[in-house]
């Protein structure tokens, strides 16, 4: 009976092994490198946001292995693995914005009027999953999900310039300069999630030999803090392009 057992154990694993090189026997594997464009912002900008007055992109990079297999005539699949950054520097006029923040070892919360001055770093590993459709020999369209996991994650600044209404607009007010002592720092980095998902759109085309160019949209569904964290009451979410250039490993 064992060794019944493990004749059939043998030739399940061979069977396989043989569908596995089946699969794998015409896949496409390409690298990418490309930058992301950018940033983590709400759907529309809010009343209480009344100006934006600078916004700073890091080296957002991003580098990804992808294997592709035709499945059907132009459609096909793809399952990719990538590295990338997604870092910006905003700074905008509010009015009423609720806000939480420390100054002098004090911890405050209500309703800012001012100047926020944030910093955003997320990095991250993400796994894309994308139908596939080859316009021409040369042309692809892909879209489909992906899922993102946070390796490291920051946001935080300063309120300066202005001044905070302690509980609610007709609160205590107590005024913030722009000297580092009288500004209101804050950090939520603790409050955002591991884990986004979201939408993701693109194009490739293949130019010369083994290389080509790429551009995608990847558009978050989920906003990047935890239900829980009701400071921000606006929703945000990252909405990136990622424009760079592919090299064909394979030579399917």
């Amino acid at each position: 009976m064992r060794k019944f057992i493990l004749i059939i154990l043998w030739m399940g694993c061979l069977s396989l092994n043989s569908m596995a090189d089946s699969f794998l026997k015409d896949v496409k594997l390409q690298a990418r490198i490309g930058y992301n464009l950018g940033g983590t912002a709400p759907i529309g900008l809010p009343a209480t946001v009344r100006s934006l007055e600078s916004y700073k992109l890091h080296n957002n990079v991003t580098i990804e292995l992808d294997g592709q297999k035709t499945i059907d005539g132009k459609w096909g699949g793809l399952v990719g693995l990538r590295a990338e950054n997604k870092d910006m520097d905003v700074d905008a006029k509010v009015k009423n914005y609720h806000m939480e923040m420390i100054r002098g070892g004090e911890s405050l919360k209500g309703v800012f009027t001012g100047c926020v001055q944030t910093q955003v770093r997320q990095w991250m590993i993400t796994l894309p999953i994308q139908a596939t459709y080859d316009v021409n020999d040369r042309i692809q369209l892909r879209m489909g999900p992906y899922m993102s996991y946070l390796l490291s994650k920051d946001f935080e600044g300063s309120v300066y310039d202005g001044h905070l209404r302690v509980g609610d607009p007709t609160g205590p007010r107590i005024e913030m300069g722009s000297d580092p002592g009288t500004r209101g720092i804050y950090d939520f980095s603790d409050h955002m999630r591991r884990f986004q998902v979201g939408i993701s759109a693109g194009i490739d085309c293949h130019i010369y030999r083994r290389f080509g160019l790429y551009a995608d949209l990847n558009w978050g569904l989920n906003g990047i803090f935890k239900r829980s964290f009701k400071t921000i009451e606006q929703t945000l979410y990252p909405v990136y392009g990622t424009f760079g250039v592919i090299y064909r490993i394979s030579k399917h």
